[in-house]
């Protein structure tokens, strides 16, 4: 028997440099999942981004993507499996179904201005059609009182014709009326009421 196997700190320790030890033994796997697993690590996740690192615009399209994907059953298998030709007409079905749901929501929210825009029992002068636009927005004096952006003055006629014809644009930054507490808004103070009528 050699010296060797009696110490006990013999086959923690080689002689030599680790370059000539020669390759480690890999211990085989069978299970097929570490294999692919492996694959992975090297092909795929080497190459991966974290979501996070992507602009907030492709981080909104994803979670839009992935909600879409989890509430149609198929939609991922009918995606990537699919022939082009598929993939077209289901990107142009869910197109036509979100198109369609706006356009209901807007008719809905049309015949609905005309409830709450006058109290129970009393009438709109002049009188409003629920399905005639010609009369509405800024062609009423009603609507127009509601719709005219915060710090105009709708009673002034050259403000009213200037809105009606166009000539004065609205922009995405001015806020209606119709927004504040009681219709009234404070130039000093123009947060005071926003977001607090009884119709927003």
């Amino acid at each position: 028997m050699s010296s060797d196997g009696n110490n006990p700190n013999s086959s923690r320790k080689r002689s030599g440099s680790a370059l000539c030890l020669g390759l480690r033994k890999k211990v085989p796997s069978s299970n097929p999942l570490v294999l692919h697993g492996r694959h992975f690590g090297r092909t795929v996740f080497a190459l991966y981004s974290p979501i996070e690192d992507y602009p907030a615009d492709v981080r909104r399209e994803h979670r839009v993507f992935m909600e879409l994907i989890d509430s149609y059953p198929g939609l991922l298998d009918r995606l990537t499996n699919g022939e082009e030709e598929d993939v077209i007409h289901a990107g142009e079905l869910l197109g036509k179904g979100a198109s369609g749901v706006r356009g209901d929501d807007t008719k809905t929210l049309k015949s609905a201005v005309l409830e709450w825009l006058v109290p129970r029992g009393q009438v709109v002068i002049p009188p409003l059609s629920w399905n005639i636009k010609s009369d509405r927005g800024f062609n009423h004096e009603v609507t127009g009182a509601l719709l005219c952006p915060a710090g105009l003055d709708w009673s002034n006629a050259e403000t009213k014709q200037n809105l009606k014809s166009g000539e004065t644009a609205v922009c995405g930054d001015q806020w209606p009326m119709l927004l504040y507490a009681g219709y009234d808004y404070d130039p000093k103070n123009p947060w005071k009421g926003l977001l607090q009528s009884e119709s927003s």
